[in-house]
């Protein structure tokens, strides 16, 4: 249980991530809700204090103002005209309760006219007031300001003009103490705070269950994951789990794991053709050096005193000297052309090479029937060299499986235009055919179709793979097509 709450709020986890992303996410949210109702209940509490207030003011009878304004020279009523100081007694003070009431006469003096309310009243500045008669006489409207009274207390004011339409007398201010309004906002404040953290642990609750069950397909590919080895890459992963990600995640893993399988076969059976490689070139090799040493025994031991002996062995060491040079060449070419094939590339016409190449063949061929079909005017970029050595393998390879007398070989020279445009070079011949069990690796290196008659002609199974070798590098492809007791026919295809 330990265990699995730390995992769960380890900080590395995707649960701790999600988990910790979100609870931050959504107490932002509600810090930027809570902040937002705040500032549009203030305005909208101010705004209808404000409108009360002036509904208030509008609703004081001037008249009875008049006769309480308690300066000497008298406070003009609607009629203009002065009252005297003997009808403006003291005691008759307007009361309004919890309310501010004020004259700002032209000089800008205030005259606090709701003594009784014990509210002090708060004043603005000279050019204050100024700006505010400016605006009553432009009819421009005058909203609410909160201001301080002389004790620190901030109250909420509003303005009316006094006097006529086209003479104003003064400005009079009532305002109202804020610390109601901002009480109640705090009030508010708290029942959402309270309510926003009811509902974020009440949510937290039902997320965190249901955080673990989205992420069971995620832990299932973990586990299967865990699983997984070189000796077991058939295990695949359901695709289809409700979630689009994780499914694609699953596909995309799958299919790495058909990649991996791949190219684990890939390599084994690279290792088991380099074991098979391995071993045909050292049997390929020991039987010339065998016959060497038997030879040379042979000379140790009173043969070179024989002219006839000595003659025969020389000639076999020398034969069998020859054929280990063919076979290192052999190997060194193959390991070149893997490695980086060099090709001295020129414009060469086939048919002319082909042509050239006629005495050659014919000598090869012995009696045997060689019949020529080239198509003319044939030409890309090649290496004339290379060509000739394909040319020459192929042919040798139909000499060797051919009959001496009643063979016959057909050297053709075509334009195939499909797929695409390419020369093809076809040699066939009327030989045994090959069976098509052989036909997948007749290229490989050292496979023979026929032991004992590639041992007959000397032959260790390179000729083949060589072939192949320097057509690819050539960018193109090499086909075989065999029917038994009919004859093979090579086909190199080669870009035009």
């Amino acid at each position: 249980m330990i265990k699995q709450f730390k995992r769960i709020f380890s900080p590395n986890s995707l649960k701790y991530q999600l988990f910790s992303k979100s609870l931050f996410i959504l107490a932002v949210l509600l810090l930027l809700i809570g902040g937002l109702q705040f500032i549009l209940m203030k305005q909208f509490m101010y705004r209808n204090q404000a409108e009360s207030l002036n509904a208030q003011l509008r609703s004081i009878p001037w008249d009875v103002l008049s006769k309480q304004y308690p300066l000497p020279n008298g406070f003009p009523d609607k009629t203009n005209k002065p009252i005297a100081k003997d009808q403006n007694p003291n005691n008759r003070v307007l009361f309004l309760p919890y309310l501010s009431l004020t004259f700002i006469d032209p000089n800008g003096k205030c005259i606090n006219l709701a003594k009784e309310s014990n509210l002090n009243t708060p004043c603005l500045t000279k050019n204050e007031y100024k700006k505010i008669e400016t605006n009553f006489n432009n009819r421009t409207p005058v909203g609410y300001q909160i201001i301080k009274n002389e004790k620190g207390v901030q109250q909420l004011v509003v303005f009316q003009p006094f006097g006529g339409p086209d003479h104003l007398e003064g400005i009079v201010q009532m305002g109202i103490e804020t610390t109601p309004i901002k009480d109640v906002l705090l009030q508010q404040l708290l029942i959402f705070g309270s309510l926003s953290l009811l509902a974020l642990a009440g949510g937290l609750a039902l997320y965190i269950p249901s955080l673990r069950r989205t992420l069971v397909p995620l832990n299932n590919m973990v586990t299967a994951v865990e699983r997984t080895n070189a000796g077991n890459l058939t295990e695949h992963f359901p695709v289809n789990q409700g979630q689009e990600e994780i499914d694609r995640l699953a596909e995309s893993f799958n299919n790495m794991l058909k990649r991996l399988e791949t190219s684990f076969k890939s390599e084994r059976e690279a290792k088991e053709q380099m074991r098979r490689f391995i071993a045909d070139a050292s049997h390929e090799l020991r039987t010339p050096l065998t016959s060497i040493h038997g030879f040379l025994e042979v000379l140790l031991r009173g043969a070179a005193n024989k002219p006839e002996q000595l003659n025969a062995a020389l000639n076999s060491m020398l034969g069998e000297s020859t054929r280990i040079k063919k076979l290192v060449e052999d190997l060194l070419l193959l390991a070149k052309l893997d490695r980086a094939p060099e090709m001295n590339l020129t414009d060469t016409r086939l048919d002319e090479l082909m042509t050239e190449m006629e005495p050659q063949l014919r000598i090869l061929a012995g009696e045997r029937n060689v019949h020529f079909d080239l198509t003319a005017n044939i030409k890309g970029m090649y290496d004339p060299d290379k060509i000739k050595q394909i040319i020459l393998n192929l042919f040798q390879n139909a000499v060797q499986h051919t009959d001496a007398t009643s063979g016959s070989i057909k050297l053709s020279l075509v334009i195939n235009s499909t797929p695409t445009p390419c020369a093809e070079i076809i040699i066939s011949d009327n030989g045994p055919g090959i069976d098509d069990s052989h036909l997948p690796h007749l290229f490989e290196r050292f496979y023979r179709s026929d032991s004992s008659r590639a041992r007959k002609y000397g032959g260790a199974g390179l000729g083949l793979s060589i072939t192949q070798s320097i057509v690819e590098a050539h960018g193109g492809n090499i086909i075989v097509e065999s029917v038994l007791g009919e004859g093979s026919t090579f086909i190199v295809q080669l870009p035009i």
